[in-house]
């Protein structure tokens, strides 16, 4: 089934009100998981909608919140997000850390008590927009043995750094410190698919490209110990640092329904001009330099980091977004229920 963007948009948001979220939140939530539709990240997209609407419904996820932002400093915040959607948490937080940044210089909101929102790069964007800088913490559900362990105890934990790049496509890294994210696994699971060799490891310790088998085991991090290192700092300044849960305590959104997640971010902008006027220049000349180097055999060109997602975003927008069957049994029942 192929659906026009605002069409789907405008279904995801009456699921999200079928499930008695208000018309604004409604509205975030589902411009995020279609924006994920449109970069390719099917991971994080339409798959996790099912997720979200039972979350809602078992009541770990709270449809009204009461957000409360408290006021540490001119610079600084802390919200409480009352186990909101993911999406609304995260929305506010980088809202109001732009708001912080353009205010004073540089913007560091901290969130608790949140859930699963999504694609990091989809916020960094918004202060890019802005001429921010911006870094981006969240933690997650235990995937990642600490080295030396076989127990998952870290979450993918994805870091996320973005920048003005003096085009129309900004620089954002956005990665999990998995060797892949575990929305592509679930993804894979839901759809018959393997997984690549070398990602995941089964509960016995043993690869495994089964995803089932990778969901009860663990996944492998980038660079072996050091992946492992940059799981625990995030599980530190998102988890620790903001009163989240941490340390293996995050539940997994599809399979634990004891109660909420308290996910914690950590959103930190400032502007980028606050020690070199010239910033934008100095960054067209930084990617210039880097593009012009010489290239490995098979390459047509060197990429930044958020080029080729913005290439599809741009390529993806105008088209239809093509919705596989057993999404459409999902949008069917969300909508019947």
């Amino acid at each position: 089934m192929n659906i026009k963007n605002k069409n789907l948009s405008n279904l995801v948001k009456k699921i999200f009100i079928k499930h008695k979220l208000s018309s604004q939140h409604a509205e975030i939530s589902a411009k995020a998981l279609i924006n994920a539709e449109l970069v390719g990240a099917y991971g994080h997209g339409l798959s996790r909608l099912k997720m979200y609407c039972e979350r809602i419904r078992k009541k770990v996820i709270n449809p009204k919140p009461k957000i409360k932002i408290k006021r540490i400093s001119q610079s600084i915040s802390h919200i409480d997000a009352n186990n909101s959607i993911g999406f609304v948490a995260a929305d506010i937080a980088i809202k109001k850390a732009i708001q912080n940044a353009k205010k004073t210089g540089i913007g560091l909101v901290a969130v608790k008590n949140s859930g699963h929102y999504g694609l990091s790069g989809y916020y960094a964007e918004q202060a890019v927009k802005k001429n921010l800088i911006t870094m981006i913490y969240t933690n997650a559900p235990p995937a990642i043995a600490p080295h030396g362990a076989l127990k998952g105890l870290f979450g993918t934990n994805p870091i996320c750094f973005g920048s003005p790049s003096g085009s129309k496509a900004p620089f954002i890294l956005d990665t999990s410190i998995s060797m892949i994210n575990r929305g592509k696994i679930r993804y894979a699971e839901k759809n018959n698919e393997k997984i690549p060799q070398g990602v995941a490891l089964d509960k016995f310790g043993k690869p495994t490209i089964e995803p089932r088998k990778a969901l009860a085991g663990v996944q492998l991090p980038i660079a072996s110990y050091r992946g492992s290192g940059f799981a625990w700092m995030v599980d530190i300044l998102s988890g620790v640092l903001t009163g989240s849960n941490h340390s293996g305590k995050v539940k997994d959104p599809f399979v634990d329904f004891s109660g909420p997640q308290n996910v914690g971010h950590l959103f930190l902008t400032f502007k980028s001009n606050l020690f070199q006027k010239n910033y934008i220049n100095r960054m067209k000349d930084n990617i210039r330099t880097i593009k012009k180097l010489p290239k490995l055999k098979g390459i047509k060109r060197i990429l930044y980091p958020g080029e080729s997602k913005y290439l599809r975003y741009k390529k993806n927008s105008k088209k239809n977004i093509s919705i596989k069957k057993n999404i459409q049994r999902d949008i069917k029942e969300l909508l019947a229920n």
